[in-house]
């Protein structure tokens, strides 16, 4: 193991050649490498060797329209998957500034479930915008008349909140019941991994 520690138990690095120095550096001290130090770190160096990071352009990514039947799925662990697919983590060419997910449209989401006492305990809140305009409802009452808003709102929160994550979450097709208008598109069943 390479002990890289002076005296006072910080790094002793000298600027101007990259060497380790023996003693610390002070406005005084002069930059002397120790040779055995130096010969310590080109070891470690890989000279003409570079690494390129790929990062994907807009018009090369490849989109695949995902289905998945949300009967019986718990509303947050579906959202985190639906989340992931939206904004292309599951891909390994992966960039966060550049919107590599694909579409997803969610089925049956009227049957989706809550776990514990969400149901009647959670509150779907909103404002007006009117003094004392505050309104609750709980989520018992959301999942019958608006379902597929709730699973659109629980996704949007965990998406990038900036001109981005608007543009992922417009991929995104929410349906109550079992039928969907995207046929044309030949979507493949997605399983969730929960």
């Amino acid at each position: 193991m390479v002990d890289k520690t002076g005296e006072n138990g910080y790094n002793n690095l000298c600027v101007s050649t990259g060497a380790l120095v023996s003693k610390p550096r002070s406005h005084s001290a002069v930059c002397r490498p120790d040779q055995a130090a130096a010969t310590r770190m080109n070891h470690f160096t890989l000279e003409g060797f570079t690494v390129n990071t790929y990062m994907a352009k807009p018009a090369d990514v490849e989109r695949t329209w995902y289905v998945i039947d949300a009967e019986g799925m718990v509303l947050g662990r579906l959202a985190s998957q639906v989340a992931m697919l939206l904004r292309g983590k599951h891909k390994p060419t992966f960039t966060p500034h550049v919107d590599t997910g694909d579409y997803v449209i969610v089925v049956n989401a009227d049957k989706m479930v809550l776990t514990g006492k969400k149901l009647d305990k959670k509150m779907y809140r909103h404002h007006t915008g009117y003094p004392g305009g505050l309104k609750e409802v709980s989520y018992r009452k959301m999942m019958a008349k608006k379902s597929d808003f709730l699973l659109k709102e629980a996704v949007r929160g965990m998406l990038p909140k900036n001109p981005l994550g608007y543009k992922m979450l417009k991929k995104l097709h929410v349906y109550a019941g079992a039928e969907h208008a995207h046929q044309a598109q030949k979507p493949v069943a997605y399983q969730v991994k929960l």
